[in-house]
């Protein structure tokens, strides 16, 4: 049994094309700019079999066509065997599996070979670069998270970066570049999505009776978050950002999408 926080059966923004979306109960991260601070306690989620979950999924099989399934949170590998048994049963439905993923829980072992053999794609969520930054922002250390990346490049696992810009914590030119360093060392990336801070989760602190720790903290524009994800391309070495209006893709929360490498 897994512990799940919620699904949502019509995704289009975790992973290419249409997706069931299994929101896993539990994080070991507490990030300032959380949105979800209902999924961080395993304890406070509802308990669902693997056969259950697929069930849900073969109800609408035929929306999924373009898709498949993502696993999300939360951070799903702190259930790592439910999550290899999902993804397992998946490919043998012929499903494209995607994992949206901090990398926190990552070590280099027996489980995560199993787990990497089923997964179709890996959405990382790189938070900050710095240790020390990465630390302040999250409660956590990028050690394993970074380690993760590298893992996935030995691997040749395809990859899709996320990266959540925020006023005067990641919205820095310095840190900007040398996330974009650090990308160019990755062979394996397909996609890199940059999200402007938003403040639409704001109201469940309000109603969990938890202080927001960014209050105050304005959200980032498209302009200014187009503008970070040049600075990071310019590092990287890969083609800047067409900044036009009509050429920005948005997403359900009003954050920008942007478009394969």
């Amino acid at each position: 049994m897994g512990y799940i926080h919620s699904i949502e059966t019509f995704g289009t923004v975790d992973g290419p094309g249409v997706r069931f979306v299994v929101f896993f109960q539990g994080c070991p991260m507490r990030c300032q700019y959380c949105h979800n601070p209902d999924t961080w306690d395993m304890g406070d989620g509802k308990e669902k079999s693997v056969d259950e979950i697929l069930e849900m999924f073969e109800r609408n099989r035929s929306f999924y066509k373009t898709g498949g399934i993502t696993a999300t949170g939360g951070e799903p590998m702190m259930q790592m065997d439910f999550l290899t048994e999902l993804f397992t049963k998946a490919k043998e439905m012929g499903v494209h599996t995607c994992l949206d993923t901090s990398g926190f829980s990552f070590q280099e072992n027996e489980k995560i070979e199993k787990l990497m053999a089923v997964t179709d794609l890996v959405m990382l969520d790189i938070k900050h670069i710095g240790e020390d930054e990465h630390i302040d922002l999250t409660g956590c250390s990028n050690h394993n998270i970074l380690a993760f990346a590298r893992y996935l490049d030995k691997i040749k696992k395809p990859v899709w970066i996320r990266h959540v810009v925020v006023p005067g914590i990641t919205y820095q030119e310095e840190s900007l570049k040398k996330f974009g360093e650090f990308l160019k060392t990755l062979s394996n990336v397909e996609k890199l999505e940059v999200l402007p801070y938003h403040t639409l989760g704001e109201n469940k602190y309000d109603n969990l009776g938890i202080p927001y720790p960014l209050k105050g903290v304005p959200q980032l524009s498209k302009e200014e978050a187009a503008k970070a994800e040049n600075i990071i391309r310019a590092s990287w070495g890969k083609e800047l950002l067409i900044t036009e209006e009509k050429n920005i893709t948005q997403d359900k929360t009003g954050g920008i999408v942007c478009r394969t490498c």
